[in-house]
């Protein structure tokens, strides 16, 4: 008995360590492809870049139980909606006040709305409905993001106070990666059983 107790926190610890990794790789190689802006500044196709890069590893992840390529879409047309909307690209767009409260308050609107989006994208395009919890990945994405970007925004903007240097912001952009990619690894294990 207690092996199953073992065994079902250790399958949420790999899964989510293994999920973790890829957003993070995949975070870092769209940084070959993709200059961080300040916002409004990044156009669709770098949202397509971006998304893309952190959609095709997740897919791998995700193979047993979701379609790589409705994955892949179901992330792609979000990040781009985003561009076209202008309030930024999700995750690698820096806010331009200085400002810490307003920073957070935007962390939080634009967080939501990107969760929001993200979220049903993916449990309308590509979440099988075979999954009875599926519906609270929407719900998981929202709270990730709500919570991760004034998180990593607030951590950005001490850093690049602190050291003068841009490249500080996009250690708290990393953070903000971080953060979503541990609670959405959970979350996944809990919603999909079967990885």
């Amino acid at each position: 008995m207690q092996l199953s107790s073992v065994e079902p926190k250790y399958r949420i610890l790999n899964f989510t360590f293994q999920w973790v990794l890829a957003t993070l790789l995949g975070f870092l190689s769209s940084l070959l492809m993709i200059e961080i802006s300040e916002k409004p500044d990044m156009s669709m196709m770098e949202a397509a870049m971006g998304s893309l890069a952190i959609a095709i590893p997740q897919s791998y992840l995700l193979r047993k139980a979701i379609s790589p390529v409705k994955w892949v879409l179901s992330t792609l047309i979000p990040w781009v909606i985003t561009a076209a909307i202008g309030i930024g690209v999700l995750g690698w767009t820096v806010t331009t006040t200085n400002f810490l409260l307003t920073r957070i308050i935007n962390g939080i609107i634009v967080g939501g709305i990107g969760g929001l989006l993200i979220g049903i994208s993916q449990w309308w395009l590509a979440i099988p409905p075979a999954f009875p919890s599926a519906w609270t990945w929407l719900f998981v994405n929202i709270m990730s993001w709500i919570v991760a970007v004034p998180i990593g925004s607030t951590v950005g903007l001490f850093l690049h106070k602190i050291t003068n240097v841009f490249l500080a912001e996009v250690v708290g952009l990393a953070i903000t990666w971080l953060l979503v990619a541990i609670f959405t690894g959970i979350a996944a294990v809990r919603i999909m059983k079967d990885l």
